[in-house]
């Protein structure tokens, strides 16, 4: 019996880290700060003391970064936002950047 031996080549695979970005809520005069708070914990899993300081931020400076994400997750976290406020019809502003 003849023997094969078979080389495997050795390969090195760089992976790069995703790029990130913000998800911000945006204040406005009309959208209730029960709504904010609504939100927070039911699309982006904050508890009730996490999601009112974030409400509190954005009440009191125009806007609060509400978490960072990749952007498959951020755009998905986004619509779910745009949506919800849409239906109680409040013009909740949210946004993505990049970090």
């Amino acid at each position: 019996m003849s023997e094969k031996t078979i080389y495997k080549e050795d390969t090195i695979t760089n992976y790069k880290k995703p790029k990130m970005y913000r998800v911000i809520l945006l204040n406005d005069d009309y959208t209730t700060m029960d709504f904010v708070v609504e939100i927070l914990m039911s699309v982006f899993h904050k508890d009730p003391f996490e999601a009112t300081q974030i409400m509190l931020d954005v009440h009191q400076r125009g806007k609060g970064i509400v978490g960072v994400y990749t952007y498959d997750i951020a755009k998905t976290k986004v619509t779910q936002v745009e949506q919800l406020a849409k239906e109680k019809e409040f013009p909740l502003g949210i946004i993505m950047e990049p970090e």
